[in-house]
């Protein structure tokens, strides 16, 4: 991993971390920010092509890469899965984007989202030749069969995993968490139940929930 990812962040004069904090390369050092490039687009690629069953199910793993790597944290994780929630389109690469940025500014964001939806695109337009030879085949049927369920657990974990952080459970654990944040437990609920029960855009409820926070969290 390239020196420095994940020690610098850009700060206002308060001294408070931004929400996105592009790490600028230092000058003269070009082949250190073209290995850093490298390495993002490598990571987002081995993300994209070791994830089986559309593009959230590939949250979880790239959420452990990119902790691993020291680009990101689970909180900031987290922000960028409810930024990339309210947009359109897929959330693979506008998460991969916001990881990018951070850590290498506008071109690490074209490179990360490049990385994210390129090699995987190249190999399903190779796998469109071969679709209607495979599709009913057994083998694929039954490893597809097993697959399906890990992608559910995956999904299950990186809820998990965002939870701890938002409920602050990591910390304090989890009764001690959800009590004294019963107010983030309530709209944990409430967005489930009302996309559980309603054909509501996930984007409006993200957009409703920052409103609300504005509302309600605003000191």
């Amino acid at each position: 991993m390239p020196d420095g990812i994940g020690e610098r962040c850009c700060t206002g004069n308060s001294g408070a971390t931004g929400l996105l904090c592009p790490q600028q390369p230092d000058v003269g050092h070009g082949g250190s920010n073209v290995r850093l490039l490298w390495n993002l687009f490598v990571v987002f690629t081995r993300v994209s092509l070791s994830s089986w069953g559309a593009g959230p199910a590939s949250l979880a793993l790239m959420q452990r890469e990119t902790v691993a790597a020291g680009w990101t944290n689970p909180a900031e994780f987290a922000d960028a899965v409810a930024v990339g929630n309210a947009l359109p389109g897929p959330i693979s690469p506008q998460v991969s984007a916001f990881v990018g940025y951070k850590v290498a500014g506008l071109s690490g964001a074209v490179v990360a989202a490049v990385g994210t939806v390129f090699p995987a695109t190249l190999l399903m337009l190779a796998m469109i030749v071969f679709f209607f030879s495979v599709k009913d085949s057994k083998v694929v049927a039954s490893m597809l069969a097993a697959v399906r369920p890990v992608v559910v657990g995956l999904l299950l974990w990186t809820a998990f995993d965002m939870g701890r952080t938002v409920f602050g459970a990591q910390v304090s654990g989890w009764w001690h968490a959800l009590v004294h944040s019963w107010d983030k437990l309530f709209f944990a609920l409430a967005a489930f139940a009302v996309l559980t029960f309603t054909r509501l855009n996930p984007a409006f409820l993200i957009l409703g929930a920052a409103a609300l926070g504005v509302v309600v969290y605003r000191h």
